[in-house]
Parts: C-alpha cells; sequence; structure tokens
C-alpha cells in the first residue's frame, strides 16, 4: 500500500467511517499520516501502585486480580470495578457505562492503566483509566500518547489504532533531496512519521516536529519562488509612463496623495513599463486610499490604448468601485464599463444603462477603457481586445492561467495588482507571498480622526445602548458583528463564563424587538441568497437601515460614511487583524467614530489582546502581535490571512523561514522545473493542489 491510497483500504474503514474521516479532511492514507497530534498526554513514565500519591495523572502496570460490572438501581448505570495489583500493592479502578470492558480485560491479565486518580472517601481509585494490556510497544498507555483533532464518531483511541495499521502497512517514500536531509540535519520521511504520531521520546519527538515544519516552509518557498521565476520567462505589453499627463491628474485631485501613496503609484507604474509583467501586492489599511492608486495606473493603462480589468469580490463592491472610478475620472475621456450578475452601465461623460449584448460588443472591439466587475469577468463570453492591466481587490492569488483568460492573445500576460487591507506580517509575506512585490501605505489621509476604541463590560453594556441611541438621532448607523450564525454545542454557557456568546439571529431579535424597536434593525449573514444579501447592504448604505447585525462576512465590505459605530460581540474570538479590519469599516467620514468590544470571557490572555487594539491603530502592527500571542498553533487566526494550515511551521522562527528560502532557491535556480528530482516534482504539484495557493 502507498501513501496515494484511499482510507477505504485500510481495515476496519468502511463507508461509514470514510463519511466521517472526510469532515476532517482525511481521504487518502497520506492525509491520515499527516493529520497531526495536536497534543500529547504523557504517560511515558510508568510507575509502581506504592508510588502513587494523591490526586493526579499516572501510569501504572499489574495483573488483574478481579473485575465485575453491576448496574446500580438508582441512575440505571453500568459500573465496572477492577483491582489492580502488583509487587508493591494494589490499586481499583472504575469506568462508568462501559460493560464491554469486562469481557476486554480478564482476570490474570498484565495490563497498564493511565489516567486521573481520585479520593472515594480515603481510599484512591482510578476513574475512567485507559487500559491496554502490557505489551513492548503500547499505544494508548505507557508512553508519550498522541492526542489528535476529533470529529463525531471519531475518536483519538480509534485513529491512533488506524494510524498505526497505515503506519505498519504503507510504503513511504522520501521526496526531500539527501542533500537536502543532510545539509538541514533532518530525520528521513518515514523515521519521522513514526516518531510524530509514536514517540519514543520528546527529544525524538522534536526532531519529527522539526522535520515537518521545515518541509512545509520549503514546499511553500519552492512553489513561490517557482511562480515568480515561471512569470520572469512569461512577457508581457510595456506601458509606456505618460509623466505630464498623470501628474496634471495628480495635481487636480480634491484631496493630497500621502507620501505612501504617491510612492506605491510611481512604483507601479515603473513595473507597468517593464515587458516582464508586474505581480504586486498593495497594503494598506482600510481608507488609506489603495484605489485612487489603481485608477492612477489604469489611467495610465488607458493612455496607451489598452484595457483595464478590475475585480471585486462582491457585487456591491464591484458597483463602489464603477461609482468611485468614475468621479475620479469624470474630467477624462475615459469609458468605464460595470459587468455584474444583473447590472450592466457604461460611464462616458455620464451613466446609463446598456444591455449585457452590448457592453460585450464595445469591450470586444475596444470602446471600453476599464471594465469593473466580479467574478463574471474571467467567463468565456466576455473578450477584451487588449488587456494590459489587472486590478483585484482582496483577492491576491490570481494565477498566470486566470490571466490568460482574459486576454484575446495568448503569447503576453497582463500586469497585475492586488489590493489587500489585510495586514501580512513580515514572515508570512516571505513564506506565502514571497513571489509578489509588496507596496505598502501606512499613512492614512490627513484629516481622518482617530476611532475610539473600548472594552465594554457587562455592567457598562445598558451605557452602550443608551450611546448607540443617541447616534441614531444624530442620523449615524451602527455595525453589530457577533461570532456565529446561531448557537452550536460549543457555544452553550459553562461554568465561569461571563456571558453566553451572541449570536446573528439571536441578537438581531433582540435588538429589534427588545433594546431598539423605534430603530430600524436589518440582518445579514452567510446562509441568506446573494440578493437578500445584496438588498440589506444597499439599504444600510442608502441610510434606510440604523443597525446592520452581521457576522465577519462584513470583514471586506462597503464605504458607508454615515456608519459610526462598530459593536463587535464575542470580539475576543477574533485576531487582533481581523478586528482592526472590522474596525476600519467605520471612521469613513468626518464625523468621530467608535469600536465597542464586547468579550465573552474573563480569560486574562484574551483580555491581554483587546487592549492591545486599544491602544494601537497601526494594522502591521497588530498582525504581527496577533501572531506573536496566539502563536502558529493557532490555525484558524492564520486562516484570515489566506495561509494554509502550517501543521508545525512557526512563523515566529524567521531564522528557519530563510533557511528553508535559501534551500528552495539553490533548487529552483539550477532546476526550476525539478526534473531531476521527480519525487519533489509530484509532492509539490499535490502540494500546490491542496492548498489553493493558485
Amino acid at each position: 500500500m502507498n501513501l496515494e491510497n484511499s482510507v477505504r483500504s485500510l481495515p476496519h474503514v468502511g463507508k461509514k467511517y470514510q463519511k466521517r474521516l472526510k469532515k476532517l479532511q482525511i481521504e487518502t492514507v497520506k492525509d491520515l499520516l499527516y493529520h497531526f497530534p495536536h497534543r500529547y498526554e504523557d504517560f511515558s513514565n510508568v510507575i509502581t501502585i506504592k508510588k502513587i500519591k494523591g490526586e493526579g495523572e499516572f501510569c501504572t502496570k499489574g495483573k488483574i486480580k478481579e473485575i465485575n460490572t453491576i448496574r446500580t438501581k438508582k441512575k440505571k448505570m453500568y459500573l465496572t470495578e477492577a483491582v489492580l495489583e502488583d509487587d508493591t500493592g494494589s490499586i481499583r479502578a472504575t469506568w462508568f457505562n462501559q460493560p464491554y470492558i469486562e469481557k476486554n480485560l480478564e482476570e490474570g491479565n498484565q495490563v497498564f492503566l493511565a489516567g486521573k486518580t481520585n479520593f472515594r472517601g480515603k481510599k484512591l481509585y482510578f476513574s475512567n483509566p485507559s487500559y491496554e494490556k502490557v505489551s513492548p510497544n503500547p499505544t494508548h498507555t505507557g508512553r508519550l500518547v498522541p492526542i489528535y483533532p476529533e470529529t463525531e464518531g471519531i475518536s483519538s483511541k480509534w485513529l491512533r489504532y488506524i494510524v498505526k495499521k497505515a503506519l505498519s502497512s504503507t510504503q513511504i517514500k522520501e521526496f526531500l533531496p539527501q542533500s537536502v536531509l543532510k545539509d538541514n540535519t533532518l530525520l528521513n520521511l518515514s523515521k519521522c512519521l513514526h516518531q510524530i504520531h509514536f514517540p519514543d521520546s520528546k527529544e525524538k519527538l522534536k526532531k519529527a516536529q522539526d522535520r515537518f515544519s521545515f518541509e512545509e516552509l520549503f514546499k511553500l518557498s519552492l512553489i513561490v519562488l517557482g511562480r515568480k521565476m515561471s512569470l520572469l520567462r512569461k512577457k508581457s505589453i510595456p506601458i509606456p509612463i505618460k509623466t505630464k499627463k498623470i501628474k496634471k491628474f495628480v495635481e487636480n485631485l480634491p484631496f493630497e496623495l500621502t507620501q505612501d501613496q504617491k510612492k506605491a503609484a510611481w512604483k507601479t507604474l515603473k513595473d507597468l513599463s517593464s515587458k516582464r509583467p508586474m505581480n504586486r501586492l498593495l497594503e494598506g489599511d482600510v481608507g488609506s486610499g489603495k484605489t485612487v492608486v489603481a485608477v492612477i495606473a489604469a489611467l495610465n493603462t488607458a493612455f496607451a490604448n489598452l484595457q483595464s480589468a478590475f475585480m471585486a469580490p462582491t457585487e456591491i463592491l464591484a458597483q463602489q468601485h464603477f461609482q468611485e472610478t468614475s468621479k475620479f475620472l469624470k474630467d477624462y475621456n475615459i469609458k468605464i464599463g460595470l459587468l455584474t450578475g444583473k447590472d450592466e452601465k457604461l460611464f462616458y461623460k455620464k451613466e446609463k444603462n446598456i444591455s449585457r449584448a452590448d457592453l460585450l460588443k464595445k469591450l470586444k472591439e475596444g470602446k471600453i477603457d476599464i471594465l469593473i466587475g466580479t467574478h463574471a469577468l474571467i467567463t468565456n463570453k466576455v473578450k477584451f481586445k487588449k488587456v494590459g492591466f489587472i486590478i483585484l481587490d482582496e483577492q491576491h492569488r490570481f494565477g498566470v492561467e486566470q490571466r490568460a483568460k482574459l486576454c484575446k492573445q495568448k503569447n503576453y500576460v497582463p500586469h497585475l495588482l492586488s489590493m489587500t487591507a489585510t495586514p501580512i506580517p513580515r514572515s508570512l509575506a516571505l513564506t506565502v507571498y514571497g513571489d509578489l512585490n509588496l507596496s505598502i501605505i501606512k499613512e492614512m489621509p490627513k484629516g481622518r480622526k482617530k476611532i475610539i476604541t473600548k472594552i465594554v463590560t457587562s455592567k457598562e453594556r445598558k451605557e452602550t445602548y443608551n450611546f448607540i441611541r443617541n447616534e441614531a438621532k444624530k442620523g449615524h448607523q451602527t455595525f453589530v458583528i457577533c461570532p456565529r450564525i446561531e448557537a452550536n454545542d460549543n457555544d452553550k454557557e459553562k461554568k465561569g463564563d461571563w456571558q453566553k456568546v451572541r449570536t446573528v439571529k439571536e441578537e438581531y431579535k433582540k435588538l429589534d424587538k427588545e433594546i431598539f424597536p423605534n430603530l430600524k434593525v436589518g440582518i445579514i449573514h452567510g446562509r441568506k441568497k446573494t440578493k437578500k444579501k445584496e438588498k440589506a447592504m444597499k439599504k444600510f448604505k442608502k441610510g434606510e437601515i440604523d443597525i446592520l447585525v452581521a457576522t465577519s462576512m462584513i470583514e471586506v465590505g462597503i464605504d458607508v460614511p454615515n456608519a459610526t459605530i462598530m459593536a463587535i460581540e464575542g470580539a475576543e474570538r477574533f485576531g487582533l487583524s481581523q478586528l482592526h479590519q472590522f474596525r476600519g469599516r467605520v471612521g469613513r467620514s468626518g464625523y468621530q467614530s467608535y469600536c465597542f468590544l464586547f468579550p465573552t470571557s474573563k480569560d486574562i490572555k484574551g483580555k491581554e489582546r483587546l487592549e492591545l487594539l486599544t491602544k494601537s491603530e497601526d494594522g502591521f502592527e497588530l498582525a504581527e502581535k496577533d501572531l506573536e500571542l496566539r502563536g502558529p498553533g493557532d490555525l484558524t487566526g492564520l486562516k484570515q490571512w489566506g495561509a494554509p494550515d502550517l501543521k508545525m511551521a512557526s512563523l515566529k522562527d524567521k531564522e528557519k523561514i530563510e533557511k528553508a528560502r535559501e534551500t528552495a532557491k539553490k533548487i529552483i535556480q539550477k532546476d526550476p522545473d525539478l526534473n531531476n528530482y521527480p519525487n519533489l516534482k509530484k509532492e509539490i504539484a499535490n502540494y500546490n493542489r491542496k492548498i489553493h495557493l493558485e
């Protein structure tokens, strides 16, 4: 059996277990073996019964002296009790509602017991311990025991059993070149997979973790550097810089560009003038003025009689970009089209609706200079006469193949500018976005007021509601963000919790009926149909809704200058960068704006993170802090940057990142297509598909 085999080729993995494993994204043997433990229980220190003192976690070994099961009358539950003895003494073990244990363990069996001890009166006993017959190579006791991410019907105990079967029956081929293993003092893949699941010692576990940490960073570096080299071999159309015309445009803007905007615009124009395709990422906080930089580049492209495509993730954002670009270019003879699911517009001196057929005809004839839209732009029916420049909003991964779809000619690749309001830590930029040239806009436009950010306690909630009510009287609006659409089992109130997690559906009803009955409250979340979402967003933008309750989908949202309050429920459940982006949805005008953070837990670390947000408005500083505080183990935190699950990679370890990158560079420079490393080439192709970096 090899790593590519389906998990169904393993014993005891029928259709039922295949479905369950799929929830954990496990479909092949490789997926299973790369489903790493997220922690380990240390039962490697096997002690005699006499040495078990007080309550705690212990592992011991002995002989079953007696075992029996009874059914209690009151609670009608099964109680299995056993007595374990060794040369130093004896101890009881109790299991609840597991009558089958009596069949598994018989009197006279030599077994390991591992788990918690408690007192019953003055006598110490094991409560629901793990058990296993004594063997030279135990699985569930007597060692460092792996604990895995689980799902319903898939326990760590079952995973340990099935992983052990897979390790013993699978041919594991090494794909890292021997030179890479040697230069970086790494163990081979087979040894590492054994040690990551069933480590012989903490030292060997660390060596396995080091291997997989390096491996993931190395694969990412190969993909990123390979893409960069591939792009350098492609041709693009050089777009000369019309310096005088661009200077005049900038001088006539109703505001002064910041130094960061000027630098970003100049670097973009310089890249456009190259015969190699531009691949630039423009980073800047919400409201920092990225769009005007893109418009400058699109205007310069139009001066060269080439077309630009401007793609946004949603219809409402595409419409917003259309209106903004039209406003910037109102004094120019530039034709701007809008193509979404339902709105087709053409701007030329004045805005007018035209049919989709007319719009596509004009585009093909080159009569539209800038076409703005959603992913509708890359469908087969959309044909540009000659597109030279592509702008993407919050979609950093747009490959050469996708760009080619926009070109009528296949002998060149358009220049690409990606824009993001998501601050990316430097270490992540090196690994995941290392193929993109980076421009950063840190300065905010002059006159922008600081957003007052405050952590709201349960006692201050009523006062905050009054404040929202008063803002509404002034004609201002409020966003309310909740971490869930509706409650699930994990959100039920637990002992020690400050308050229950608030969900979009519950909060909407409460705010609408009880708290703000005289205000107009709207709701928006991912399960609503696109038309309903668009309708709610439009109504909010027009001021027809006072309070909009939403999930995190509002993060990449619309510009609502009239919104002055961002209220975030369960704030500690979001990453700092994500919270910073939510906050950026307000403060888009001259009005003083506010961000209220409502925690649902008294967790000290969570509070420390939120306090950082009250002290800093620097998105890049917050992104670095978030990575530092939450750490690489918090995989969901990385997803907000579009990163894959870096299972072992420490993104704080810059030395390791640089080493992996340098190793990848040496290989890719000598052999760009990895033809001399067939196993590595295959691994990289599979990995690239899995993490969707394209």
